[in-house]
């Protein structure tokens, strides 16, 4: 349960700090960020293996590119989800995907070079 509480507050911050380098990405409070997070963290669990499965023979022919297809999907359905989560074009939502993969996977490192 920790360890899902962590990850739901490192994706938040990621969040925030993605919502605020990109122009096209709107997020209303923290409490917004906090379920996004969370709702970002369920379809990845649940959706988006899915979601890789059915699309094999695309990923195959794209060279795995079509990964990023799938990780664009995946944030415009939270930003219908989320109220107080917008989220303004596809291009947005993928370097919105990818800011908030390298911040958050950056403070996950961080802290688990603090604990050892």
């Amino acid at each position: 349960m920790i360890s899902f509480l962590s990850k739901v507050l490192f994706t938040s911050v990621a969040v925030l700090v993605a919502t605020y380098i990109l122009s096209g990405v709107h997020v209303n409070s923290a409490t917004t960020a906090i379920l996004v997070a969370v709702v970002l963290g369920l379809l990845n669990t649940f959706v988006k293996p899915i979601l890789i499965i059915l699309t094999i023979p695309f990923t195959i022919l794209t060279l795995g590119l079509f990964l990023l297809v799938i990780n664009v999907l995946i944030i415009k359905w939270t930003s219908e989800l989320v109220p107080g989560f917008r989220v303004d074009g596809w291009w947005s939502a993928l370097f919105f995907s990818i800011i908030v993969s390298l911040v958050s996977s950056f403070i996950e490192g961080l802290v688990r070079n603090n604990e050892a």
